[in-house]
C-alpha cells in the first residue's frame, strides 16, 4: 500500500517522470516528480487537487512545456498534472466572436479552426505550432503580432479554474463588456499555475484579415534599427508586425536552414503592414534611420517564409550553442523597455557582451520594445555559466533602469524571481504574496515559482 494507491491514473515509470521534469529553459533547476497524471475533464482535475491537498503533495501543472523561464519545472516529490489531454475546442461562436477551449488545445490548432469560419485568434507566440492555450494563458504569452493586436490577456474573457482546495471557480463572462466585481480573470492570466489550475478558457476572436504586406530592412548596426522603430511609432504608424534579428541570429538561422539571409548585416527589421501606403512609409523611415537595403516580399509565400525565418530563431540558437560547445546551452532573457529606449538597450547589450567575452544574440519584438538576448554558455564550464549569469543580470539591471520590466512575455518562473522582487518593490511583493497565501495557504500549487522564496 502506497500513497499513490488513492490516485487513479498515476504514472510512475522513471523514464516518463524524467521527461516531465522541465520545460525548455536552460540552466534552471528541476526536481524529481512523484508521479504524473493526465486528466481529461475538470472533475478529474478536482479529484487530483483534492488528493494532493489531503496528502500535502505539491502540484505542478504543465502544458506542452515550451516555456523559457522554468515555470513548469518539477519540484522534488511533486505531482505533475499534464493538461495536454484536455485538448477539446468546446465551442466556436461565430456571431459572438468567441471560442471556448480546454487548456491543452494547441495555439495553431485553434487558429486554424476559427479561420474556417472567417475568424482569427491573434496571439501568436513563436512556439504557436506546439504551445497550448493553457500555457499561453498561464504565462500571458505574446508573439509577433502583439505590436498591433495585443497579448493573450486582452483576449481572455473568462476562465474555469480549480482552486487549491478543489473548488471550481468561474471568472469573467461571454459578453464584450462586463465590469462586475474584481477582475479575477486577469488575476489568473500570467499566474503560472501558482493560484489555481485552469481547465477551460473563453477567448475573444477577431474577423479574419488579408495577409499583411511584408518588408525587410537591413541595418549597419542594431542601434540604427532601434532608431527606425522609434521613428515608425513617432510617425503614428501601426505596423502589424515589427521584429528584430541581429547578426548572430541571422548567421545561426542561415546555418540552421539556409534561405539566403544577408549574414553580413548587423541587424534586420522584419515589418508588416495592412496597407501599401503604410508599408511604403515604414520603408522610407528605415532608410532615414540608416538602412542601406530595403526590399518587400513579392507574394504571400515569400512573406510566410520571412515569418518562418523569425520563428526559427530559437532552434537555430540552440544549434549554435551546441556547435560552439560540446554541451552548449542558452540563458534567454526577456526584457522589455519603452520603445523610445530600445536603441539604448541594444547598445548596452552589445557592450555587456563584449565586456564579459560572451556571445549574445539578440532577437525580439522590436515594436513592443521586447527583446530576447540569447546568452551562449558552456554547461560543462562553471566559469562560462557564471559569466552568462552575470551578463543576464547586467542586461536585466539595464532594462529596469531604462524603465522596463523583467519579462515581456515568457513569465517569471524560476529564472526571474529575484528580479521580479526588485521590479515590484517591497509593497508590491507583499501584496502579491498576500494573494498567493489567500488562494493557496499551504503553498502546494507550483511552489517556488514567480515569487522569491
Amino acid at each position: 500500500m502506497t500513497i499513490l494507491d488513492g490516485l487513479p491514473g498515476a504514472l510512475t515509470d522513471p523514464d516518463l517522470l524524467t521527461s516531465y521534469r522541465r520545460d525548455e529553459a536552460d540552466l534552471c533547476e528541476a526536481g524529481q516528480p512523484l508521479a504524473v497524471v493526465r486528466p481529461t475533464t475538470t472533475d478529474e482535475v478536482v479529484a487530483v487537487v483534492k488528493w494532493a491537498a489531503q496528502h500535502g503533495v505539491p502540484v505542478v501543472a504543465q502544458g506542452a512545456r515550451t516555456g523559457l523561464a522554468g515555470g513548469a519545472n518539477a519540484v522534488d516529490g511533486c505531482l505533475i498534472v499534464s493538461m495536454v489531454n484536455m485538448d477539446r475546442i468546446v465551442e466556436v461562436d461565430r456571431s459572438n466572436r468567441i471560442a471556448v477551449v480546454q487548456p491543452g488545445v494547441v495555439n495553431a490548432a485553434l487558429s486554424r479552426a476559427v479561420a474556417q469560419v472567417g475568424l482569427r485568434y491573434p496571439p501568436d507566440p513563436g512556439s504557436w505550432e506546439t504551445s497550448t492555450i493553457g500555457g499561453n494563458v498561464a504565462t500571458n504569452a505574446g508573439g509577433m503580432c502583439c505590436v498591433k493586436y495585443g497579448v493573450t490577456t486582452e483576449y481572455v474573457l473568462g476562465l474555469e479554474v480549480v482552486l487549491a482546495d478543489g473548488r471550481v471557480l468561474r471568472t469573467g463572462r461571454r459578453t464584450p463588456k462586463g465590469v462586475a466585481g474584481y477582475d479575477l480573470t486577469r488575476l489568473f492570466v500570467g499566474s503560472e499555475g501558482t493560484l489555481g489550475i485552469i481547465t477551460e478558457i473563453t477567448v475573444a476572436l477577431r474577423p479574419a484579415i488579408a495577409d499583411p504586406l511584408t518588408l525587410v530592412a537591413v541595418f549597419p548596426n542594431t542601434a540604427s534599427a532601434g532608431d527606425a522603430v522609434n521613428r515608425i511609432f513617432t510617425a503614428g504608424l501601426a505596423p502589424a508586425l515589427l521584429e528584430l534579428l541581429d547578426q548572430v541570429h541571422l548567421a545561426a538561422i542561415e546555418r540552421y536552414q539556409p534561405m539566403g539571409l544577408n549574414t553580413q548585416a548587423k541587424a534586420l527589421l522584419l515589418a508588416a503592414a495592412d496597407r501599401t501606403e503604410d508599408l511604403d512609409a515604414i520603408a522610407q523611415l528605415c532608410r532615414d534611420a540608416g538602412s542601406g537595403e530595403v526590399w518587400q516580399a513579392t507574394d504571400a509565400t515569400e512573406a510566410a517564409e520571412l515569418l518562418q525565418a523569425r520563428r526559427r530563431a530559437h532552434p537555430a540558437m540552440e544549434k549554435l550553442a551546441m556547435e560552439t560547445y560540446e554541451h552548449g546551452g542558452l540563458i534567454i532573457d526577456d526584457i522589455a523597455v519603452p520603445r523610445t529606449r530600445l536603441a539604448e538597450l541594444l547598445d548596452s547589450i552589445e557592450l555587456i557582451a563584449a565586456k564579459h567575452g560572451v556571445t549574445v544574440g539578440v532577437v525580439g519584438h522590436a515594436g513592443d520594445g521586447n527583446l530576447h538576448p540569447n546568452i551562449v554558455v558552456n554547461r560543462d564550464d562553471p566559469d562560462s555559466v557564471a559569466a552568462g549569469h552575470r551578463v543576464f543580470d547586467e542586461i536585466m539591471e539595464c532594462g529596469l533602469a531604462l524603465g522596463g520590466t523583467c519579462t515581456g512575455e515568457h513569465g517569471v518562473g524560476l529564472l526571474k524571481r529575484d528580479w521580479l522582487a526588485t521590479e515590484l518593490g517591497p509593497v508590491g511583493l507583499d501584496v502579491q504574496r498576500a494573494i498567493k497565501t489567500a488562494l493557496d495557504p499551504a503553498n502546494l500549487l507550483n511552489p517556488g515559482k514567480v515569487l522569491p522564496l
